[in-house]
């Protein structure tokens, strides 16, 4: 007993060790700069606050967390849906009846999410495609990334623009098979480049325009490149990052059983052994919490990844469901630790939570709540965002039907403790006929660790 009041008043102490009026000051202050690690800062400052808020059973600071929740994560393209319901559920209760009317009014203003910025014109000018914006661009409203199409066999190169469109526009280009731009939802539109052979695209950005060089990619350009990605990686490779791969499940605990009985803990070790293979060639310290089939308490895995001075750590596991639901449900998804109380984080946890009830008693409620104040989580969503890119392109452009189930916030007890970012990769559902049968194929597992090194490799990059 006297125990449980320990835990809880060091509980109400850390939890409110900053003010509530200090940490929203802060957050508002993050969210008005243009910088996406601002962005990023504000948006866990805002969970933070929707956390005490709760705990608090404060309204007004609980409207303000869900504000800036839905106006930070809008920005950064994390799924705020949960959060704005629940803003609009709060303004319309009986509580606020006498003023429902100018909620409402307040409610969509701030709930219908709209980009500031709109597309003026788009042309051609010396073989540059140029886009033209009512506004100066920052450098958080562009993401570019490639993608291969196994299926029509095409290279695919997309922009995001945080932008809206006044009107469509039809695209051409002599060599280019296609060239579609749309309105990809209300705060983004999407430009994509589609062709048989591979293209070098550069672009630049410069104060209200976007300029994108297209261009055939020759033989010599491509020797070219391959070298100065070589001089580029042999300089990466001497910065000496560790990096501590954790195998999930092992030994005793088999973690979940799937289809034709293959267990987690094999695909996962064997996964990670891969990755190890592949980050030391390319000159990285990397470590593994188990190299066999071993039981590891929860918290001893990130201890050692501590005690290593790890750089980052990344847990390993593959996700499962009911038999009822084992044909329809696959993909790739991410987490970084968060007390997330979202359906679909709170069943995937606890599943992974399972192994090792002790743990949980061991680091209880208050000091699970204590991680999320750390810078880490914001390094940690970006390593998420680079692990799951980095597996998506590597496999896509081999295997069809790869599916992004997205990156995630989670409660897992395996990332607690960890002084360093942190991540869980759910590599497939194991429980899924087809994804199962890849996950335990060696040449899809080698894949697979391919585009999480190359992940790896961007987020060190991107530091």
């Amino acid at each position: 007993m006297l125990r449980s009041l320990f835990l809880l008043f060091i509980f109400f102490i850390s939890l409110y060790a900053q003010s509530s009026s200090e940490l929203l000051k802060r957050a508002n202050k993050y969210a008005k700069s243009s910088s996406k690690t601002s962005q990023f800062r504000a948006y866990n400052d805002y969970k933070n606050l929707y956390l005490q808020a709760l705990m608090n059973e404060n309204s007004k600071l609980k409207r303000s967390a869900l504000q800036g929740i839905v106006k930070t994560g809008s920005r950064l393209h994390i799924d705020v849906s949960r959060y704005s319901k629940e803003l609009v559920s709060m303004r319309s209760s009986k509580k606020h009846h006498k003023k429902k009317k100018k909620i409402k009014k307040k409610t969509k203003k701030k709930i219908k999410v709209q980009s500031s910025h709109k597309l003026k014109s788009v042309f051609w000018q010396d073989n540059r495609l140029l886009l033209k914006f009512d506004k100066k661009l920052t450098s958080n409203q562009i993401n570019y990334f490639t993608l291969y199409d196994k299926k029509t066999k095409k290279y695919k190169y997309v922009f995001d623009i945080h932008a809206m469109l006044n009107k469509s526009y039809t695209l051409r280009k002599s060599g280019i098979d296609k060239i579609k731009l749309a309105q990809y939802n209300p705060t983004t539109l999407r430009l994509v480049i589609e062709n048989r052979s591979k293209l070098v695209v550069r672009f630049t950005k410069k104060s209200n325009k976007l300029s994108i060089a297209i261009n055939k990619k020759s033989a010599h350009i491509q020797k070219r490149s391959t070298k100065t990605r070589k001089k580029v990686s042999a300089s990466l490779y001497k910065k000496n990052k560790v990096i501590v791969i954790d195998a999930g499940h092992g030994g005793k605990d088999p973690g979940a059983i799937g289809y034709r009985r293959y267990r987690e803990k094999i695909v996962t070790l064997q996964i990670a052994k891969a990755l190890k293979k592949i980050l030391k060639a390319r000159g990285y310290r990397v470590y593994m919490t188990r190299e066999r089939d071993r039981f590891i308490k929860l918290r001893h895995r990130t201890k050692y990844a501590n005690d290593k001075r790890a750089d980052i750590f990344i847990s390993i596991h593959a996700n499962a469901v009911g038999k009822q639901s084992a044909k329809n449900v696959h993909g790739i998804e991410c987490y970084f630790l968060s007390p997330s109380r979202s359906h679909r984080a709170k069943k995937v946890a606890a599943m992974e939570n399972s192994a090792d009830l002790e743990d949980m008693n061991f680091y209880g409620k208050q000091c699970f709540l204590n991680t999320i104040n750390s810078h880490n989580i914001i390094a940690a969503n970006k390593l998420a965002i680079d692990l799951q890119r980095g597996a998506l392109a590597s496999l896509q452009k081999k295997y069809s039907n790869v599916k992004d189930a997205g990156v995630r916030e989670g409660p897992f007890w395996v990332l607690v403790g960890a002084q360093m970012p942190a991540v869980l990769v759910e590599v497939g559902f194991i429980t899924h006929p087809m994804e199962a049968k890849r996950l335990v194929d060696r040449k899809y597992q080698k894949s697979m660790a391919e585009g999480l090194a190359n992940g790896i490799e961007r987020y060190f990059i991107n530091k």
